[in-house]
């Protein structure tokens, strides 16, 4: 006979307070960025990277993407920061795995090996080189 009984899981709208809040904050801030356009000079501030070095870093275009991406214009998304276009995807897969597990009552972890994060690493140096040299124009903002 065991010591202790399992505890059940929370109740459901507890479970889903963390997940339906994450996506609730995220969809506000893509809100924020599709009505004010950081096409226009002065709502935003420059990419310090870009301003002192002339650089574009692995973010430079990113609010431009989200605009796009906001407004449904998926190719000047793509065009302003395919990094980003990738990174919206990968959110919305781990927000419907998270949401899903939620709802089943199973938490979510997710951890990486240190060869992801290296891997990452490496994603985010080779597209900020490539964006950077004349052949890489097309990836720049």
């Amino acid at each position: 006979m065991p010591l202790y009984a399992p505890q059940p899981p929370p109740p459901l709208t507890r479970r889903l307070l963390t997940p339906v809040g994450t996506l609730a904050a995220v969809v506000a801030a893509f809100a924020y960025v599709g009505t004010v356009d950081p096409n226009e000079p002065g709502h935003y501030p420059v990419c310090p990277l870009l301003r002192f070095t002339g650089l574009y870093c692995p973010g430079c275009g990113g609010l431009r993407s989200a605009h796009a991406f906001a407004h449904g214009d998926l190719a000047a998304a793509f065009g302003s920061n395919a990094l980003a276009v990738v990174g919206y995807g990968v959110f919305a897969a781990v927000m419907v795995l998270w949401l899903v597990r939620a709802i089943r009552g199973i938490p979510l972890r997710v951890t990486l090996s240190p060869v992801w994060w290296w891997g990452i690493g490496a994603v985010l140096t080779a597209f900020t080189l490539v964006r950077n040299l004349p052949f890489g124009a097309a990836l720049a903002p």
